[in-house]
């Protein structure tokens, strides 16, 4: 997995919110999916790890938001976390996956991802949430990747002409579309893997590749230490 994606792990995230604002709108529902990797290489979708999230004091809740996601924040049997509680267990689950696939850092993977990066951002930063594993600004985005092997962006669409499970019923639900995201990813990455690995050997004839792989080498300039403080956005 680190050579795949130069010492990234790709992880789906879908995150549902009372509006389309990360620094005023509130983060309602957070779901992680994790990309694994079989002995021939070929991707899969892994764990699932979802919460319900407490809107942040003062956040704010728009009803046509809520009328689209069908949440109620305050429903008496919602088991809601506050949203530092639930971005640590998020975050303590993917460290442990960095751990376990030799990664240096999580990179995003979301359909249209810089929605979910750019609320997930602010949360941890209102959060005080320190040692994001997240990258701050990078990330994999399933629309794009879909136009352009499958020519939809819709996610709907797009996993329906890929031939996956699609069910509108079970749509804006954090959980259902992380996943749904996470096997559009493994899907194109697998299409692609001729393509990946005539990259990888140009790459070492290059002299790119240090024996120990690519997971190994110093952090560039776009590969920002994991226990840095950063911006939410650049």
């Amino acid at each position: 997995m680190a050579r795949r994606f130069r010492g990234y792990l790709p992880v789906a995230i879908d995150v549902e919110t009372g509006g389309f604002h990360p620094a005023t709108d509130a983060l309602l529902e957070i779901a992680a999916v994790f990309i694994d990797m079989d002995s021939d290489g070929s991707l899969k979708r892994g764990a699932t790890h979802n919460f319900h999230v407490q809107p942040f004091e003062g956040g704010r809740l728009d009803p046509t938001s809520l009328s689209i996601t069908g949440i109620d924040p305050f429903h008496p049997l919602r088991p809601a976390l506050p949203e530092r509680d639930a971005l640590q267990r998020v975050f303590r689950e993917i460290r442990h996956a960095l751990r376990a696939y030799g990664c240096r850092r999580a990179i995003l993977v979301g359909h249209n991802a810089a929605f979910d990066l750019s609320f997930l951002n602010a949360a941890v930063a209102r959060a005080q949430v320190k040692r994001n594993p997240f990258h701050p600004f990078s990330c994999f985005d399933t629309a794009t990747l879909a136009g352009a092997a499958l020519g939809q962006t819709v996610l709907a669409k797009a996993v329906t002409v890929a031939g996956l499970e699609w069910d509108p019923g079970s749509a804006h639900n954090a959980r259902y579309d992380a996943q749904r995201s996470a096997e559009l990813f493994c899907l194109v990455c697998n299409r692609l893997r001729d393509s990946h690995q005539a990259a990888e050997e140009r790459a070492r004839e290059l002299g790119w590749f240090s024996v120990a792989g690519p997971a190994a080498e110093e952090p560039g300039a776009d590969e920002p230490p994991l226990e840095a403080e950063f911006p939410p956005h650049r």
